[in-house]
């Protein structure tokens, strides 16, 4: 009889593991460097910086838009111009704007000072106002050994982009609270995330706290790279952030609280998430190993939890 009944524990648990694997649904294989998800009209696009490429996935099959060489393409946002905001993570780094089709518009390879974006553009956020806000990540290096992590701000109608923050170890992510009055980041290397209050003019100030991610979950491996990348929020103003190194991508309220884990069988290298116009279905991109050099993966499309 207990024979049986561990045979019995077991099934079930292949079971479950099964089932759980089911609820993950790959929609795009073998992307190289996939970070960007933004699902637009029914479409997905989405950017890869081992290729440098900006892609549409239309539900069938992907179309490269945008190949701009040694520019690293990384975070990813649509304007109020219906026009997309693309991130180099090359060091020094620049921000391309295209049009809706892939088209090279301008791109801003300093800021509003004439200093260049050394550390290369991570990710970006286009505020309802029209305004964008841009991280700078850090050298890239086997060890991190610089706070050099910044936060850049173009302001609507501007035409140049301006510090807004700074000291932030590896700015990663960034996002806007639906009543426009927060502005979330992440710090990779810290495994922690930052809030600030955002100002009539698109300043930023009363720099807190937003969450700490090894009190949240217990961290999968031990390395100074595991922690937040880059997030979405929704209409709720719950953050969705993707854990680099930690497979999962976690649903936070907007007081920090945890209320849902998921864990993403692809890889631990999940980057990025987007939800659905409904928001019940979320599509992340995730690096299959988060060491490997070309950053093989893909985007897999999982079900939001209430």
């Amino acid at each position: 009889m207990k024979v049986k009944r561990i045979m019995g524990m077991i099934a079930s648990l292949v079971m479950a593991i099964t089932a759980a694997h089911a609820e993950e649904v790959t929609v795009v294989k073998n992307v190289l460097g996939p970070e960007g998800p933004l699902y637009v009209q029914g479409n997905l696009y989405y950017v890869a910086w081992t290729t440098g490429t900006l892609n549409k996935w239309d539900g069938k099959k992907s179309t490269v838009l945008n190949d701009a060489k040694n520019c690293g393409h990384n975070g990813l946002a649509l304007t109020k111009h219906n026009t997309f905001l693309i991130m180099c993570s090359a060091d020094p780094g620049a921000i391309i704007e295209t049009d809706i089709n892939g088209k090279e518009i301008r791109r801003w390879t300093a800021d509003n000072k004439g200093n260049k974006f050394v550390g290369g553009l991570n990710d970006v956020v286009v505020a309802q106002n029209g305004g964008a806000y841009a991280t700078i990540f850090g050298p890239n290096t086997d060890e991190p050994t610089l706070v050099a992590g910044k936060i850049l701000y173009l302001a609507p109608g501007a035409t140049d982009w301006v510090d807004v923050a700074d000291d932030l170890n590896y700015a990663n992510g960034i996002a806007v609270s639906p009543d426009q009055k927060t502005l979330y980041v992440s710090e990779t290397v810290s495994n922690s995330m930052k809030k600030f209050a955002i100002n009539s003019d698109g300043t930023l100030s009363s720099r807190a706290n937003y969450a700490l991610l090894n009190n949240l979950v217990k961290d999968k491996v031990q390395s100074a790279w595991l922690g937040p990348d880059s997030m979405k929020v929704d209409r709720e103003g719950n953050v969705y952030i993707a854990q680099w190194s930690g497979g999962k991508v976690l649903k936070i309220s907007p007081e920090g609280k945890l209320l849902h884990v998921f864990e993403i069988f692809a890889g631990d290298g999940t980057t990025n998430v987007s939800l659905t116009d409904d928001e019940k279905y979320i599509y992340v991109t995730v690096v299959k190993d988060p060491k490997s050099k070309d950053g093989a993966g893909s985007i897999v499309k999982i079900q939001n939890a209430n």
